[in-house]
């Protein structure tokens, strides 16, 4: 640029074109508002088109329906209409406001005309109502300019009808920008006010007839006016702080954009999302304008700033949704190859009026499918059935297809262009979210992947690949079952963990559901601290199935059900939560080592749905046993042998046992420091070490049940059918043999311990074994729980995996250690 040049461009008034939204104006207070909010803003030329007031538009027309119609309450409308505005001049202008309520008066008087007008035709012709649409900018610029002046400014008010010059095209509006420019300038010489309330929505056709710029035609005037005004930026405010990167009533967690690309902008808005109209923008684009989308109501924000750099910060920008759409499949062999097949499906849907949103084809040709507005989806197929009819009666297509409830997603960003695994990211974040994807399309510049969704799947796939991108956190919505001493404290681990997760992690699990056999409660967001006060004080009777519909009510990418619980009834329902996608997480050993059925249908239902089956803490509580026994066989490793000593209670109690007290004292002494069940017999009868291992043998892939252990017990027949109290009383009966055997093992230099073992063959056996002194087991401490894989890789120097084995603490941190392996199989970045 040479110095001359330079020196005029600085000379050049900066001129900012402001517009206003409906709701900005959407009475005397916020004309209030946004009068002062301009006042503040310090520019040379400033320029503001505004809309009608908030629904005004939308009641006009009504007007023109009823009085067309010939209907008697467009009176009392017209009335209302007409009151709305005079009530807000004398609002907005006090003792001022005369000359404006007789200017309002008489357009509304005209109005009146032209509706009786209306009832004597009997109808409503389009330039009618081309003429009657535009009365709401007029009177709203008016209303505004009216109080700018009334603050000492020096003000005009610029009706758009003489000035802009339009066509109406098969593409939308065209703007005659020679004469729109020629007459603008001609306005200016008469009125060179540096502020200037100008209408938006209307103009004039080439014929000089009133019209309008269509649905976001407000918009489109801002972008007009900026054009030709050549403005600096273009500052388009509503009513939120800018673009965000979905719509935060489907995604409360969506982040705000400061920058988006002209092409940004345009796919985001094409799909539904609100930012400005891809017509709007093109004026913008082809001269380099900036738009800056603000908030009215929190005018200090900077908002989303629209220009034509590429802002590259991740591949995706934003996502949107765009609701009630169907899609129309033709299909058949004698597409293949065939030249003009696509033009022969274009020009049906032209001929019939039908909008394409989609476009999605094989590569084989075999079948072609567009996605169309529900609204149109049934003329849209008839027009494809008239087309094809010839190729469909000899066979050379087999169907036109059309399936309703049908939504697209679309993924926006310039950040995707020659990003590899973009496409990956979104497709595997809908997978783990149970969401099938019914097309898909992708243009070639790479910017935008749309694919098209049943509708009842759209809120969570929207959340799923919002999380997916990493633009909200991977949520879960979480419910737990049965909160005692495991449950209880799974929760308040939870809550200790969640900020942190949050903030490092990305991960949002939020307890929407809380079970035990009696009562539940739910939350809409989430259960926070109170949580206890809250369960014992709900109403709501435990209802599984209700438990089940709120966690998918919400409409998370995942859902997951922890059952702390020790209920068969509760594991009989694993298989169909897993099917229906939710991660199942227990420590309830029921499902692992109950009906071997039940397990198979538990574990085929995980497997059709991807939905995770987690189980760790079932054996050794927090100790990582079946992820060891897992890692070993998913690396090739084959298991010969799996011994372990598997009950805290029974390792204490045989680690205490050396001669100095009874056996029957042990037991009392165990049951008063709480480490046995309030029946010891439950720990005594071996039953839940046989159970133990019975997991690790399925485990394994050993299809073992339950009755296929050799289970000793240490309760005495005679005692098995007392009370506790009598049990107790009576176990002194077992002292002489306990002692017995363990003089006979102290004599050949072993231990007693109570084992479980799994040999090669397949057997499996719990009881009481000799163990030589310096054998792994020998030398635990008091609670220890042990296991001992031997392996083809681990076959001379066993593998042990030891620690404790017991307690709501460790056993709670291993069922959380298993959410967070689920999540992390999600995409939380853990």
């Amino acid at each position: 640029m040479s110095s001359r040049s330079a020196e005029v461009e600085q000379s050049k008034p900066r001129t900012v074109v402001h517009k206003f939204g409906g709701t900005s104006v959407a009475d005397a207070d916020r004309y209030r508002h946004v009068a002062q909010l301009l006042l503040a803003r310090d520019e040379d030329v400033q320029v503001t088109v505004v809309s009608a007031m908030k629904g005004v538009t939308d009641a006009l027309i009504e007007l023109c329906e009823l009085a067309a119609a010939n209907r008697p309450e467009w009176q009392d409308s017209w009335h209302a209409l007409r009151a709305r505005h005079r009530g807000a001049a004398v609002a907005l202008l006090g003792e001022s406001a005369g000359p404006v309520i007789e200017w309002v008066d008489e357009r509304f008087q005209r109005l009146h005309e032209i509706l009786n007008a209306l009832i004597v035709i009997g109808g409503l012709p389009e330039l009618v109502l081309q003429r009657v649409q535009g009365l709401g900018e007029v009177c709203s610029a008016r209303l505004l300019g009216e109080y700018l002046t009334l603050q000492g400014e020096d003000c005009a008010v610029l009706d758009a009808r003489e000035v802009l010059r339009v066509d109406h095209g098969d593409l939308g509006v065209v703007v005659d920008w020679e004469t729109s420019a020629q007459r603008l300038a001609a306005w200016q010489a008469t009125h060179p006010q540096r502020r200037v309330v100008a209408t938006g929505f209307v103009a004039r056709d080439r014929e000089g007839r009133f019209t309008t710029l269509g649905r976001n035609g407000s918009d489109y005037s801002g972008a007009i006016f900026a054009a030709l005004y050549d403005a600096a930026e273009l500052h388009i405010w509503t009513d939120v702080d800018g673009v965000l990167s979905a719509d935060p009533r489907v995604v409360p967690e969506a982040v705000q954009l400061e920058a988006l690309s002209y092409d940004e902008a345009c796919e985001l808005a094409y799909f539904g999302a609100k930012v400005v109209h891809p017509q709007t923008m093109s004026p913008a684009m082809e001269r380099g304008l900036p738009i800056i989308i603000r908030n009215t109501f929190h005018p200090e924000h900077p908002g989303t700033r629209i220009t034509a750099e590429r802002d590259a910060v991740g591949p995706v920008k934003g996502l949107t949704l765009s609701p009630d759409l169907a899609v129309l499949n033709l299909e058949g062999t004698g597409l293949i190859g065939v030249p003009g097949t696509a033009e022969r499906v274009f020009a049906a849907l032209r001929n019939a009026h039908v909008s394409v949103v989609m476009i999605s084809q094989g590569s084989s040709e075999h079948s072609i499918c567009c996605v169309v507005r529900a609204s149109e989806a049934g003329k849209g197929q008839a027009a494809l059935l008239d087309a094809f009819a010839h190729e469909l009666g000899t066979g050379q297509i087999q169907r036109v297809q059309r399936r309703d409830g049908v939504s697209v997603l679309a993924a926006v960003g310039d950040g995707m262009a020659g990003t590899p695994g973009v496409s990956a990211r979104l497709f595997g974040a809908l997978a783990r979210a149970q969401v099938n994807i019914l097309a898909i399309a992708q243009g070639s510049s790479e910017r935008n992947i749309s694919v098209a969704i049943d509708s009842a799947d759209a809120t969570k796939a929207l959340r799923a690949a919002h999380a997916g991108f990493w633009l909200s956190p991977q949520t879960f919505a979480v419910g737990v079952i049965g909160p005692g001493n495991v449950g209880a404290t799974l929760i308040e681990q939870l809550r200790a963990a969640q900020p942190q997760l949050l903030g490092k992690a990305n991960l949002d699990l939020r307890l929407r559901a809380i079970a035990s056999s009696k009562r539940m409660l739910l939350d809409e967001r989430s259960i926070g601290a109170d949580w206890r006060a809250r369960f014992d004080g709900s109403p709501q009777a435990t209802d599984l199935d209700r438990f089940t519909q709120h966690l998918l009510s919400a409409h998370m990418p995942h859902a997951v059900i922890v059952d702390c619980s020790a209920s068969p009834e509760v594991a009989d329902r694993y298989a169909e939560w897993l099917a229906a996608g939710i991660h199942v997480i227990t420590p309830n050993k029921q499902a692992g080592a109950g009906p071997l059925p039940r397990y198979q249908a538990i574990r085929e239902a995980a497997a059709v749905s991807g939905a995770r089956f987690r189980y760790e803490a079932t054996v050794g509580a927090g100790l990582p046993v079946i992820s060891t026994l897992r890692d070993l066989l998913d690396t090739g490793d084959t298991v010969v042998s799996v011994e372990g000593i598997f009950s805290g209670t029974l390792a204490w109690l045989f680690n205490k046992f050396d001669g100095s007290v009874p056996f029957s004292q042990l037991v009392t002494e165990a049951r008063g420091l709480g480490y046995t069940e309030p029946d010891p017999r439950d720990d005594l009868s071996g039953t839940d070490v046989a159970r133990k291992l019975v997991i690790l043998a399925r485990e394994a892939g050993r299809e073992l049940a339950l009755e296929d252990v050799q289970v000793e017990s240490l309760v005495p027949e005679a005692l098995r059918q007392a009370s506790v109290d009598d049990f107790m009383a009576r176990l002194g009966e077992v002292d002489a043999t306990f002692g017995e055997r363990l003089a006979k093992a102290r004599a050949a230099g072993n231990v007693l311990r109570y084992v479980a073992r799994l040999d090669a063959d397949g057997r499996a056996s719990v009881g009481l074994v000799e163990l030589p002194a310096t054998h792994a087991f020998g030398n635990l401490r008091l609670t220890d729980n042990i296991v001992q894989f031997t392996t083809r890789r681990y076959c001379d120097n066993p593998l042990i995996v030891q620690g404790p084995g017991a307690g709501p603490d460790v056993t709670a941190a291993g069922v959380f250690a298993d959410v967070l392996r689920v999540a992390a199989g999600q995409g939380a970045k853990l």
